[in-house]
């Protein structure tokens, strides 16, 4: 359906994100995954090559990255990934993978626990 005024979607239809919930998903994940605003920033300009005032403008949520500096992000944050395929209507993308990354250090931990046990044997 249509807005009065324009041609934007109403929201509860279509399942779009709105630019707000987007710089504000992006920011949130940037601030939970590395700290406060400083902190965060400078590991976001390390990633994405911006400058200081952009990186915290992404993190204060006042503005969102662009589509190459997201991907970045992306390559680098786990948290970003799992933000922007929630926003997606894709949270289960990567719960396989997930699981295998898992299953993989259940394996580890079980193996040390065995290196452990035997030690104690001994």
């Amino acid at each position: 359906m249509f807005h009065k005024k324009g041609n934007i979607f109403h929201r509860a239809d279509q399942g779009v994100v709105t630019p707000v919930e987007y710089r504000e998903a992006i920011g949130a994940a940037l601030s939970h995954e590395l700290g406060g605003a400083g902190r965060a920033a400078k590991t976001t300009i390390k990633w994405t090559g911006v400058s200081e005032r952009t990186a915290k403008n992404w993190i204060l949520g006042y503005c969102g990255p662009s589509g190459e500096n997201l991907i970045e992000l992306m390559r680098h944050s786990d948290v970003v990934l799992s933000v922007v395929l929630e926003l997606a209507g894709r949270p289960d993308a990567l719960k396989s993978d997930r699981i295998e990354q898992v299953r993989k250090e259940l394996t580890s931990i079980l193996n040390d626990l065995d290196k452990i046990c035997d030690k104690r044997s001994d």
